[in-house]
């Protein structure tokens, strides 16, 4: 089952001055349509508050709400999918424990590992990283830079890939030059001085 994919992700992380779901409301009210709760920090009963939260504002706004790694927890929270940033991950087990309706998203940092999700067949996009140096994910990955992704068109890629890590506003031209689906972006949007803004310029240069 093929499903909708948005070319911009829109990831909340931990800030000591605004929460994820303060986050959520900023991004949906500036046009986000696609919102990952991306929270390293609390523990179940926590997360699903909080995602409830995030949820009832995506519901207002009809904007996607994906969940970072946490899919045993699907069951207790209203949204659409998961992202599993665990590059071991057995897929099919995770497609399997939560249907076939929730989209279901993973992560690569190279071309072998984005060619092995995609022969899976359960996922339905893929986060290729990192870009550039990040400091809202720890990684020791090598930087793919602009070239990393033009590289992707000697393949066969037929999965939706998201460009991910250390994205600024200047970098998301050249990025969908170089042909890939998207662009997912936090610290870009969530440390700038107006993240509304900040996102519906990110919407200005996608589409």
């Amino acid at each position: 089952m093929k499903k909708y994919v948005s070319k911009f992700h829109y990831l909340t992380q931990d800030l000591p001055n605004r929460t994820h779901i303060e986050q959520a409301q900023i991004a949906c009210e500036s046009g986000a349509n696609w919102i990952q709760y991306r929270c390293l920090t609390k523990d179940d009963d926590e997360l699903i508050a909080d995602a409830n939260q995030i949820a009832a504002i995506c519901d207002d706004w009809g904007a996607t709400l994906i969940i970072t790694n946490h899919c045993h927890l699907l069951t207790e929270i209203d949204a659409q999918g998961v992202h599993i940033e665990d590059f071991d991950a057995n897929f099919d087990g995770i497609r399997t424990e939560i249907g076939p309706d929730k989209t279901l998203g993973a992560s690569a940092t190279n071309i072998k590992h984005l060619l092995a999700i995609q022969a899976t067949g359960v996922v339905d996009y893929c986060g290729y990283g990192p870009f550039a140096h990040t400091n809202t994910k720890p990684n020791d990955k090598p930087l793919l830079g602009f070239e990393g992704y033009r590289l992707l068109q000697r393949h066969q890629i037929e999965l939706p890939v998201i460009a991910v890590g250390g994205i600024q506003l200047a970098d998301i031209e050249p990025l969908m030059l170089a042909g890939i689906y998207g662009i997912a972006v936090s610290s870009a949007v969530n440390l700038a001085a107006d993240p509304g803004y900040a996102i519906k310029e990110i919407y200005r240069k996608i589409y």
